[in-house]
């Protein structure tokens, strides 16, 4: 794991290029290079992996092309035997020979057959041609800015914003988004002149200012041939080469263990590869788990190191937040409000201070699989919406009226009930977005400037846009689908790429895979969720090799202690931005409607602790991101 910048047809270019590779030094201790031909400059700060020596660095070139690669290819071998069979000769042995090799073989055509994570860029100095490329599913990131018919790219947000901040201006519709979501979806940047290569696709700069672009994966197609799919699927054994794939690597690969469903899974199929593998798990004050009534994960994580012969490290999360806060968001890259960041921040600082550099994580199984409350919560909406009005009236009276926490203690079934009653009632696609997302459309115009309308409403309708892009006539597999195409890339494996990357570690997501990927989308919804249970297809394949007493836990959250944080030690940081903040001067935030959400959290009616974090988020990566410009609602 790495990371990449680059130049193309950039004034300055070269040394803009050094500045960029600097800001990524965090991704790559171990290395650095460049490479320059005219006015192509390429950029690369290493992380060795796999193939340690210098035979493994970049940027590497071969036969006149010229690569700088971030990623991993869990089938290098495989696709160096073929190359190898057809007469090419390597030099050594990393995966980034090989898609060297294969570009040079096979060009784009070789895009649909990599199984991996990774984003690069190659230069042709036969044609002058630079092509950008990013994984089918979005899990390593590349950013750039094009003007005229160049480029300057990076796989950090930041790293563009610090070199091109007085040309890049805050993007409100994302701001916006950010608030909705407590995320920036992929399919939005921050910044209004700067953007994201979607996942499946590359784009190609060419000497005369032209371009082109491609989508070489369509995660929408995959799904929809899997409905259609009727054979059997054995998913334990897709499960189980995709684990021992995403073991590949010259140095020690951990797991993140917290005793859940996924991790263990991973884990256990792991240790059998590799035994008295180490794996890290977490664990909250004891004051803290007690107030937020936060699941006893280290009691299982422990029966599962137990059981597999695992090396269990287990790491207390009682962090100074107050320091940790701004540091985090400026690691994010983007306004991101979900606390969990600091967790993965927090486990991959330990290991490598233990010297591990490669850890698995279980991320993506519960949207490829429906393993979150939401969808099994808009499954039983459909059947309340069948109760009669009056007794559905009566009953979200009732509920309404109940607290959600006391001084000592919060009522997560209270907070569940409240969150259902929120969107039960609604129609599927806003039922949806409603289960998992900050606030109504009434709530979030309250919120902002009443000049936003527009961008609210542009908003909105983009999710609406993308749940319906399909043919799936499956409700459950719809809501995968769309978890798949924003959920996953624009929240979980953003903040697992630059929380883990901040602390210089490489953390691999089995199930975020091309294969896991195909065979999830051929398994019905009725065998992801059934008996009001979720996740069903995957617990029955993990039977396999874990006990009952894992497989059929209760769920448990990797999340943080975030209602005790915000009841004490961020108290202070809150009344600040509401009083004194800059979104709330600039008119982006409305003072009122945030003292609002600050009195119901206080007077325990509702929960606000969410939707606060991320209001401190905001602010923090909004003082960082703005260099002086100000936002100036128009």
């Amino acid at each position: 794991m790495c990371g990449i910048a680059g130049a193309y047809s950039w004034p300055d270019g070269g040394p803009l290029t050094d500045r960029l590779t600097q800001c990524l030094a965090h991704r790559g201790p171990d290395g650095d290079g460049r490479y320059d031909h005219r006015d192509v400059h390429l950029g690369h700060r290493r992380l060795s992996i796999v193939d340690l020596s210098e035979t493994g660095a970049q940027p590497m070139t071969a036969e006149g092309l010229a690569l700088t690669y971030n990623g991993e290819l869990y089938n290098a071998p495989e696709l160096r035997a073929e190359l190898e069979a057809a007469g090419v000769r390597f030099r050594g042995t990393s995966d980034t020979e090989v898609l060297l090799r294969a570009w040079r073989e096979w060009g784009t055509d070789c895009l649909p057959r990599l199984r991996g994570m990774f984003a690069f860029a190659v230069y042709d100095e036969r044609t002058g041609e630079l092509v950008l490329v990013r994984d089918q599913l979005g899990i390593k990131p590349l950013f750039f800015v094009r003007r005229g018919g160049g480029v300057v790219f990076a796989s950090e947000l930041k790293a563009l914003a610090r070199e091109l901040g007085d040309t890049l201006n805050v993007d409100q519709a994302a701001m916006i988004a950010s608030l909705l979501y407590y995320w920036v979806p992929d399919s939005r940047c921050a910044y209004r002149e700067a953007e994201k290569l979607p996942p499946g696709t590359w784009l190609r700069f060419r000497p005369d200012g032209s371009t082109e672009t491609g989508t070489y994966w369509s995660l929408r197609e995959v799904a929809e041939e899997g409905a259609a799919y009727r054979g059997e699927v054995d998913l334990h054994a897709v499960v189980e080469d995709s684990t021992r794939k995403h073991l590949l690597s010259d140095v020690p690969v951990a797991t993140f263990l917290s005793g859940g469903l996924d991790s263990s899974y991973l884990t256990a199929l792991a240790a059998r590869e590799q035994p008295g593998i180490s794996a890290y798990t977490i664990g909250f004050r004891p004051e803290d788990a007690k107030f937020e009534a936060m699941p006893d994960d280290l009691r299982y994580a422990r029966i599962v190191a137990r059981q597999f012969g695992v090396d269990l490290h287990e790491i207390e999360i009682a962090p100074d937040v107050q320091d940790l806060l701004p540091r985090m968001t400026h690691h994010l890259d983007e306004p991101i409000g979900d606390p969990a960041a600091i967790n993965s921040y927090l486990i991959c600082t330990a290991a490598r201070e233990a010297g591990v550099k490669v850890l698995l994580s279980g991320m993506g199984a519960d949207e490829l699989f429906a393993g979150y409350r939401k969808h099994l919560a808009n499954l039983l909406a459909l059947r309340y919406r069948r109760v009669p009005g009056v007794a559905r009236r009566a009953i979200g009276a009732a509920v309404d009226r109940l607290p959600v926490a006391s001084s000592t203690r919060g009522y997560r079934s209270v907070r569940f009930a409240k969150r259902f009653l929120s969107f039960a009632d609604l129609p599927e696609e806003t039922a949806f977005r409603r289960s998992y997302t900050m606030y109504d459309r009434a709530e979030l115009l309250d919120l902002v400037s009443p000049d936003l309308q527009s961008e609210v409403d542009d908003v909105l309708t983009e999710h609406a846009d993308v749940y319906y892009d399909t043919k799936l006539t499956d409700q459950v597999n719809r809501m995968c689908l769309a978890d798949a195409r924003m959920f996953l890339p624009g929240l979980n494996l953003t903040y697992t790429d630059r929380s883990t990357m901040a602390a210089s570690t490489e953390v691999r997501t089995p199930f975020v895979d091309v294969e896991v990927v195909r065979a999830a989308f051929r398994v019905p919804g009725r065998e992801k969720i059934a008996r009001r249970q979720g996740k069903v297809a995957l617990k029955k394949a993990a039977t396999a090799i874990l006990p009952d007493e894992i497989v059929y836990r209760p769920k448990g959250l990797f999340s943080a202690p975030l209602r005790a944080w915000m009841s004490r030690d961020l108290a202070p940081l809150v009344r600040e931005v509401i009083e004194d903040g800059v979104l709330v001067e600039s008119g982006f935030l409305q003072r009122d409607a945030l003292r609002k959400l600050v009195a119901e959290d206080a007077a325990g009616r509702e929960d606000r602790a969410k939707h606060l974090w991320h209001v401190l988020t905001l602010e923090y990566w909004y003082r960082g991101a703005l260099r002086g410009e100000r936002l100036g609602v128009q």
